[in-house]
């Protein structure tokens, strides 16, 4: 497993910088270096005729023959570019115990730091790397990365560090410069940029400036997560997070997404599972109208979409009454995800004509079940939180009239790398659920479709097949439905 290295911009303006090696991968690093205007001394017994020109030039140094440890004297950072294995080795186990940044070109366990593929936008860089693992994938990205980022993001980041002095001093609050940079990077500013239209550029900017709010007013945005995998993220979640100064967010949030929020915003679990509301309801409001009142932009971020299950409403209640701006951003809810990550079909022409959203998370939700509605043919249930109350369930719906043999799929971590599938019948599935250890996060499926699973899964670990074995077969769906 590669080294999880840790990103920095590095700046070498008027420092020396040693490089040995004098051959043409040796010639690319001292470009580079000398762009970002090191002083580079190279040393090597001999030179490409391009490096020869640079220090016949005074643009480099030289250092001539075979390396020395004394190079390394009053160096701040080393390259060992040689072909060579063993002189690269000397290279970078001197500069180590001298506690020098040593970079053994395409040789990451002799390296201290990589040097990543760049795009350059001058003065905006972004540095792709793989930790050494795999050069050429972060080069392949670089050049996808290069026809999607505009030529014009460069003279908008010079045109922002010339105004950066007046903006900060207009705009007091980080928050408020967030927004005014979004406002920016919204407008016309990158159209009239890239168009060479550069002093229109400057005056749209001033307007702007001008036009901002220089007190900070809070609010809140409920977002869905998803279930967990970050890529059905939707755009407008993505944005939030990046926005947010404030997240309060459920346990059932993966890491994942919360590695896509803005790094320096506060982060409150709230976190909420069955049985375990260590954070109550009326702590998270009160958090909410806390931080929206001190002119923060707040995130409240559930697993799934807000609207199903999630209490959103409850919420968005409390901020109406108390004059709290808010938005809500939709996500994907568990119901559908896990089901499409699983390979069921929510509706099927031959099986399920309508679907069921219903939470079982407490004894008194339970309570309120039509179970006679429930038990009916040719629909699906998608349970949610039902994992705890898997006795109540069987019994309720076998109770109802519901055949013991209709195909049932628990759905652990569903979306997510570690998801596993367990398929059953509603008669066994205290039996199934018992003997493979199902636990939360998990959705039931329960319905002829859930069968489905068995044969249509496409994410992850194959489902684990429980059922009886003459319910296995294909025509069992068409039994059990009968």
């Amino acid at each position: 497993m590669a080294t999880r290295l840790y990103p920095l911009f590095a700046r070498l303006d008027g420092l020396p910088v040693l490089v040995v090696g004098g051959g043409a991968v040796a010639q690319r690093k001292v470009r580079a270096l000398l762009d970002a205007g090191a002083r580079v001394t190279v040393g090597a017994p001999t030179l490409t005729p391009t490096l020869a020109k640079c220090h016949a030039e005074s643009a480099i140094a030289r250092m001539v023959g075979d390396f020395d440890e004394r190079w390394l004297d009053d160096v701040w950072l080393v390259i060992a570019a040689t072909d060579d294995r063993d002189v690269n080795q000397r290279v970078s186990a001197a500069a180590v115990a001298r506690r020098l940044f040593v970079n053994v070109v395409d040789d990451a366990e002799l390296s201290s730091f990589q040097v990543p593929a760049i795009i350059d936008r001058a003065p905006l860089q972004i540095a792709i790397s793989s930790a050494g693992a795999a050069p050429m994938l972060a080069r392949r990205l670089r050049e996808r990365l290069e026809t999607l980022l505009d030529h014009a993001l460069g003279p908008l980041a010079s045109m922002l560090e010339r105004a950066r002095r007046r903006i900060r001093s207009r705009l007091r609050e980080p928050s408020l410069r967030r927004t005014f940079y979004d406002r920016v990077l919204d407008s016309r500013v990158l159209d009239l940029l890239r168009a060479g239209r550069a002093d229109e550029a400057e005056q749209a900017l001033d307007t702007l400036l001008a036009s901002a709010p220089v007190s900070a007013t809070g609010s809140v945005v409920l977002v869905g997560a998803g279930p967990g995998d970050p890529s059905l993220l939707t755009l407008a979640a993505l944005r939030a997070l990046n926005q947010a100064d404030v997240i309060l967010h459920d346990r059932l949030v993966s890491p994942a997404i919360l590695d896509l929020a803005r790094r320096d915003a506060e982060r409150i679990e709230v976190g909420k599972e069955a049985g375990n509301h260590h954070v109550s309801q009326d702590r998270i409001q009160a958090l909410l109208l806390e931080h929206a009142r001190a002119g923060r932009r707040v995130v409240r971020l559930k697993g799934g979409d807000p609207f199903v299950f999630g209490r959103g409403g409850e919420e968005l209640e409390f901020l109406r009454e108390h004059d709290i701006a808010y938005e809500v951003v939709p996500g994907v809810t568990a119901g559908l995800a896990c089901a499409a990550y699983a390979g069921v079909p929510l509706t099927h022409r031959d099986h399920a004509q309508s679907v069921r959203f219903v939470t079982a998370h407490t004894q008194e939700s339970l309570g309120a079940f039509d179970w006679k509605s429930l038990a009916a043919p040719r629909q699906t249930l998608a349970v949610y939180m039902g994992v705890g109350q898997i006795e109540a369930l069987r019994s309720g719906l076998l109770g109802a009239g519901a055949p013991g043999r209709i195909p049932v799929a628990i759905i652990e971590n569903g979306t997510r790398r570690e998801q596993r599938v367990i398929v059953t019948t509603l008669g066994h599935l205290p039996r199934s659920a018992a003997r493979h250890a199902a636990r939360s996060p998990a959705l039931l499926i329960i319905g002829d479709v859930a069968g489905l699973a068995a044969t249509l899964h496409w994410f992850g670990a194959a489902p684990i097949d429980d059922r009886p074995r003459q319910l296995r077969e294909p025509a069992g769906i068409e039994r059990a439905a009968a």
